[in-house]
């Protein structure tokens, strides 16, 4: 059977001290402002050699005020101007969608005239989502915790808890450095073809408590490119595909005596990887429409069953939304609130073979509504 294996206050002390830097560099590094033309009473005052009350002559005394002016200003500013930050660019959204029917490989349920089928699962899912780009790259981090409708009971290695859902939480980091900007050159870019040329690092990390017991973890890094299209964006990853996952049935098998349990863990080959991901904006519809999705290909990465006795095939995932900006239709108030619907299609989902496992293949409508938090 194959599973998954498949985030006191420092404002006085903050502000004081921006205060003291503004003070402190605003006088010496601005410059002096020119002075302003005398007026005739200036004039009659500086040819006597009276000014101010202290007997400051008045050109003197209207030039520090200047001063002291320019020095409470720049101070000023300094105060009002907000912290510099170390994203250029940062979005984080929570979101929540219904999938169904999701298909579970090794899931299956006994018809009446004895034959084994798939069975299908609905599912609801909040995710938790969060991107930002910096000086040099940029990084997406997404959770999503998933509830089976109890067709996919939660349960141990002891045994199911009918009519209780399964829990999953499955984490995703994907990072890219841009070369472009790390080395401070166009020399990547090829205009109408390709933007900017990175490396790409990411990670996986999956739990769920079922009777297999999963937990995934698998790590990717290769290159990835960023075309250059009229609007939204499309990214395509190449890069290595590295998995380690656990066995829940390992452990137990025919032969009485035998030591089962080194199948538990499972360490699969180093196999390339595909990641295209897109956003691509609708203005013809005359509504704030998009196409948002992602296409997966991971090629076979070693064995997988009780003994590690079947052979993983060629998988394949993709999933395609529809985008309707609601914050923007309503309330002119654009990527705040959202509404979207959508399909995934899973082959060979976790790389299971059909021909091995029930229940490898997924079609499942999606719907749901996003909330950025910015």
């Amino acid at each position: 059977m194959l599973r998954s294996v498949s985030r006191a206050s420092p404002r006085p002390a903050a502000g004081l001290l921006i205060l003291a830097c503004g003070v402190g560099l605003a006088g010496p590094a601005r410059a002096e402002p020119a002075p302003a033309p005398a007026t005739a009473a200036a004039s009659s005052s500086a040819t006597s050699g009276t000014g101010a009350a202290d007997g400051t002559p008045v050109a003197a005394a209207a030039r520090a005020r200047r001063q002291e002016a320019a020095v409470a200003v720049a101070a000023a500013t300094v105060m009002a101007a907000p912290p510099p930050s170390f994203f250029n660019f940062s979005d984080t959204v929570v979101s929540y969608r219904f999938q169904g029917p999701s298909a579970e490989p090794g899931l299956r349920v006994q018809r009446p005239d004895g034959q084994f089928v798939g069975r299908e699962v609905p599912k609801t899912v909040i995710n938790l989502f969060h991107a930002n780009a910096w000086a040099y790259g940029t990084n997406l981090l997404s959770l999503d915790i998933l509830r089976s409708g109890s067709q996919d009971p939660a349960g141990n290695q002891v045994g199911r808890f009918e009519g209780v859902g399964a829990t999953e939480f499955y984490l995703i980091y994907r990072g890219v450095l841009s070369l472009n900007k790390v080395f401070d050159t166009q020399a990547l870019a090829i205009p109408g073809l390709v933007k900017d040329v990175g490396l790409s690092f990411g990670a996986d990390v999956n739990t769920k408590d079922t009777t297999f017991d999963s937990e995934k973890r698998a790590g990717t890094f290769g290159l990835s490119f960023a075309f250059d299209v009229p609007a939204g964006f499309v990214n395509l990853k190449v890069q290595g595909y590295k998995e380690f996952s656990r066995n829940g049935f390992a452990g137990y098998g025919p032969v009485p005596g035998f030591d089962y349990a080194h199948f538990r863990s499972v360490e699969f080959k180093m196999t390339p990887e595909f990641e295209i991901t897109y956003t691509i904006p609708l203005p013809f519809t005359g509504l704030p429409l998009s196409l948002a999705g992602f296409n997966t290909i991971v090629l076979p990465k070693g064995r997988y069953g009780r003994f590690n006795e079947n052979d993983t095939q060629l998988e394949f995932v993709s999933q395609t939304n529809l985008v309707l900006d609601v914050g923007q239709l309503v309330a002119g108030t654009p990527n705040r609130v959202e509404v979207f619907a959508g399909f995934q299609y899973w082959h060979n989902k976790f790389g299971g073979d059909p021909r091995r496992t029930l229940n490898t293949e997924e079609k499942a409508l999606i719907a749901g509504v996003a909330y950025h938090l910015k």
